[in-house]
């Protein structure tokens, strides 16, 4: 899953997204809504977290344009304006969920995965899909009842077909995804890593489906 962090103090972004990637998602950062506005429009986040103190435009500015133009992903505010006004003036900008620094990383996370929940209309942190589950919060993987051993890249993958399904991923969304901006993640290393997966996955009925010319599905496989 790949999260925008939009923040101007570069201790504050540097411990977000340090905390991002030890919990396995790909985290870019930028330090203005402008920054923030133009990658939102080019490129795909499953999350953004936004300040409210940027230069320039504030985050209240960011989210109105973002919800303007119709954009639904997940934001969350993180921000050291505490009081109920600024709280309630967040929520009306079209921010979903409001946090106050400082913040536990572990906060942070769980609000991140409530909020995906959330959006994809999830009732709690296990990603199942046939015999095949994946726990969101203790980052685990079992196929059948037995934990499946795959590499943090592979469970990525999952976890964003898991996401997706019934519906087709395209390889450059998963690109995207896992690698972000500062990783040098490319096509055929997406192949590689769905290749893998299979081998582990269809022993124990499940199949990435590659759909010709658009990209993968997770399938049960067929009896």
């Amino acid at each position: 899953m790949r999260v925008l962090v939009v923040e101007d103090d570069r201790l504050v972004a540097g411990t977000i997204v340090l905390g991002l990637s030890r919990a396995g998602y790909t985290a870019d950062h930028v330090s203005s809504a402008e920054m923030a506005d133009s990658a939102l429009r080019h490129e795909q986040f499953d999350l953004a977290i936004v300040d409210i103190g940027l230069p320039g435009a504030d985050g209240l500015e960011l989210l109105g344009r973002i919800r303007k133009r119709g954009d639904t992903i997940p934001a969350l505010i993180l921000t050291a304006r505490d009081s109920l006004a600024e709280r309630v003036s967040g929520l009306d900008a079209g921010a979903d969920d409001y946090l106050v620094k400082p913040f536990h990383v572990a906060e942070l996370l769980a609000r991140i995965r409530a909020l995906v929940r959330r959006s994809k209309s999830i009732a709690s942190s296990e990603l199942i899909h046939g015999g095949l589950c994946l726990n969101l919060a203790r980052h685990t993987a079992e196929l059948n009842g037995r934990t499946l051993d795959v590499t943090p890249r592979e469970w990525a993958v999952l976890e964003a077909l898991l996401l997706n399904v019934p519906n087709v991923l395209t390889k450059a969304a998963l690109v995207q995804k896992l690698g972000g901006w500062k990783q040098d993640l490319t096509p055929n290393a997406i192949e590689v890593l769905v290749s893998r997966l299979r081998g582990k996955l269809e022993p124990g009925g499940m199949h990435i489906r590659t759909v010709r010319g658009i990209g993968y599905r997770l399938d049960e496989v067929a009896a």
